[in-house]
């Protein structure tokens, strides 16, 4: 699609709109020079979607992108439906029409062994009359089928596979899928009609992010990327859609119609020449993961070696899809009422199992949250013997019916937690027992509250065991007071010896205690108890972030040992005051407040200090720092520093680390397979986004 020259070219021609108002002129002739923009900013999503290797920073993309919508807006008669302005989303969708496919979408014969296919080559080769058949071998992708149908070189629809007939058109969605062209020059190889098939894919990356962030929401995380991708193609909300950053794979022609008068290149006779040309023209197709062999011993030999590199995918595959390269033999081979001769999909040991449900455990965490654990029998799944799964929450029970003694159905892909996908009600057998969720705490037995908002059930008695225990395991925490030696175990162990009984007693420990233990000899003695001293010098913040103070993490616990000179200095501050603060917001400043007015947590600070814990902020900025009075938040991959190494350097020039995306912040610096916060940043125009050079730059002395 981009050949060296071409790059170059585009390259200089970005450098030129980035070095002058670029502006200039336009007005005598819009039309030209928009063109040239749109066809910058087209390269450098490619850049970005496609190759995943960025020549120009996120900030200068967007400053480029911003004067395009600028200029359109002054001249919409020069808008084109496959600018790149035009990904943006419909609103509400109301409902999805049923569109019938120009070409059946037919199942793959499936193998779950080389017997099958050895077998399905043998047939293969006596069809064909070959001794031996050129095959292309591809990833088979684990996501969400979709057809794409272009139109003299526009996307004119896209749809879900349906019943292989006709699917649901979700153009509107597509569309925001910024790995997918808006058009492409099919027209240079005579076709004037074409229709393609594929599977859009949220990454192993983005996915994380997606749960996490669903996590924080107090909502149960999706199972799997497949159903989150299968999910996000029939959301009403399209720019909801644009937000979980899904990707689209391309991978078949199912048919085209010509216009010979428009061709310029020859049409590829082969698979992977439609594999190359997709490319070429800016789709995402497995070209560079596709292996063109000869004879099937090869195509084993690519299966063996695809299989073992699974795991290291940024995305999810269950098998790889053999199909007969040359076209011409495809037509000839011809297909079943159900599936295609020519191909078959050669699939990877399943990662889902069947067990059974046993009954459930709920525990309680640090900030009183009750988690139902489901215990079920013994399985392996993906090389991990799985007898735990956590359920999250009562509406997550709900919706999944679970009941005791269910057999269910779970999975586990990669390095992602099991989770249960279903329970299966068809093999009850009337002894299934519902789960009843406790009323009262299964720790101390006091009353469970639930607030209105949240799906979260919570002990609130502070002195609850569990909580407590849980409390000193995040105190002593490596990125709270870090304690070394002192880890969960330990914990543990010593609450249970009635060493500790909260977190201040951790100051009161004594070599005695810990020597008439077995494993703790002299030096071991030695070494926590001058870890234990050593931790009463911690900054401020690291003593804030260790409270365990619900909904404030390091960042939030930096920008508010920045904000006072002492910790008590909280305890005096309304919600108001709070909200005002760098990185607070109303359910963060609620949260401290009802902390702080929590005669029990005054006293243990104070108990803390008498300690001789460090309660006052130490404030070391670089004199007339050159970041003094910004702010600033990272995302994504760090790839030149730690995160860590980094919020210090900004610090240490009197800069401020936010810990989200809101009107305060300044700059927001992106590293790879930035998520949610950079498409939150874009939508605010006084931040500016910069990628790691830039930063760099910027704290050059």
């Amino acid at each position: 699609m981009y050949n060296t020259e071409k790059t170059k070219s585009l390259q200089s021609t970005t450098a030129k709109w980035l070095a002058q108002d670029a502006g200039e002129g336009m007005d005598k002739n819009i039309q030209p020079g928009l063109e040239e923009l749109r066809d910058i900013l087209r390269f450098h999503e490619y850049r970005y979607y496609v190759l995943n290797n960025p020549l120009i920073s996120d900030f200068e993309y967007d400053s480029l992108y911003k004067l395009l919508e600028k200029f359109e807006a002054e001249h919409p008669e020069a808008v084109t439906r496959d600018s790149p302005t035009q990904r943006v989303g419909a609103g509400l969708i109301k409902d999805f029409p049923k569109r019938q496919h120009l070409v059946p979408m037919l199942s793959l014969a499936n193998s779950y062994n080389e017997e099958d296919l050895l077998d399905w080559d043998r047939k293969v080769r006596e069809l064909s009359g070959l001794e031996e058949v050129e095959y292309c071998a591809e990833p088979k992708f684990d996501g969400a089928s979709i057809s794409l149908v272009y139109e003299d070189d526009h996307l004119e629809r896209a749809t879900t596979r349906g019943d292989g007939e006709t699917g649901d058109e979700i153009t509107a969605n597509m569309r925001l899928v910024r790995s997918l062209p808006l058009s492409a020059a099919f027209s240079q190889y005579g076709m004037q009609q074409i229709e393609i098939r594929g599977e859009v894919l949220m990454n192993k990356n983005n996915f994380k992010k997606y749960n996490d962030k669903l996590a924080e929401e107090g909502l149960a995380p999706l199972a799997n990327p497949r159903n989150a991708a299968a999910g996000s193609l029939r959301i009403k909300d399209s720019k909801e859609v644009g937000r979980r950053n899904l990707e689209a794979f391309l991978y078949h022609v199912s048919y085209h119609s010509g216009n010979a008068e428009t061709q310029q290149l020859p049409e590829p006779e082969t698979h992977a020449g439609m594999l190359n040309m997709l490319w070429e023209l800016g789709f995402r197709s497995p070209k560079q993961e596709m292996k063109v062999v000869k004879g099937i011993k090869a195509v084993l030999k690519y299966i063996h070696e695809f299989e073992q590199q699974r795991d290291d995918l940024p995305y999810e595959i269950d098998g790889i899809v053999v199909k007969v390269n040359d076209l011409a033999m495809q037509d000839k081979l011809g297909m079943t009422s159900h599936h295609p001769r020519w191909a078959i999909a050669y699939k990877f040991k399943a990662r889902q199992a069947t067990s059974k449900l046993l009954g459930v455990e709920f525990q309680v965490g640090r900030t009183g949250a009750v988690t139902p654990v489901a215990k079920i029998a013994a399985v392996q799944v993906g090389g991990v013997t799985v007898t735990s799964i956590s359920v999250h929450n009562e509406e997550y029970i709900r919706e999944k019916d679970l009941k005791i003694g269910d057999a269910i159905l779970i999975e586990r892909s990669g390095d992602v937690i099991p989770q249960i996908v279903r329970s299966l009600p068809d093999q009850r057998t009337g002894t299934e027992a519902a789960i009843v969720f406790p009323k009262t705490c299964p720790v101390c037995d006091d009353e469970l509250f639930k607030p209105e908002d949240e799906a979260v059930w919570r002990c609130v008695n502070i002195n609850c065991k569990a909580q407590v225990v849980e409390r000193i395991i995040h105190f002593v925490s490596k990125d709270a007071m870090d304690i070394r030696s002192f880890g969960e175990a330990n914990v543990r162990r010593f609450y249970d010896a009635g060493f500790i009984t909260d977190v201040p007693s951790i100051y009161h420990i004594t070599a005695d205690q810990l020597g008439s233990l077995d494993g703790f000899g002299e030096r071991s003695v030695s070494n926590l108890l001058e870890a234990i001293e050593a931790s009463k010098k911690q900054p401020l913040h690291r003593l804030i972030y260790g409270l365990g103070i619900r909904y404030v993490g390091e960042t939030t616990a930096k920008a508010l040992a920045q904000a006072v000179d002492n910790i008590f200095d909280l305890a005096k501050m309304s919600e108001e005051q709070l909200k005002q603060l760098d990185d607070v917001g109303v359910k963060v400043s609620k949260s401290i407040y009802e902390f702080f007015q929590n005669e029990d947590n005054v006293q243990m600070l104070s108990r803390l200090q008498d300690s001789g814990i460090v309660m006052e902020a130490k404030k070391q900025q670089r004199s007339g720092g050159t970041l003094e009075g910004q702010t600033f938040l990272f995302t994504g991959t760090l790839t030149k520093f730690k995160r860590s190494e980094a919020e210090e350097m900004v610090e240490s020039f009197g800069g401020k680390i936010l810990g989200g995306v809101s009107s305060k912040l300044n700059f927001l610096i992106v590293g790879e397979d930035a998520g949610s916060k950079l498409e939150k940043a874009k939508k605010i125009p006084a931040i500016k986004i910069l990628s790691e050079e830039d930063f760099l730059k910027m704290t050059k002395t």
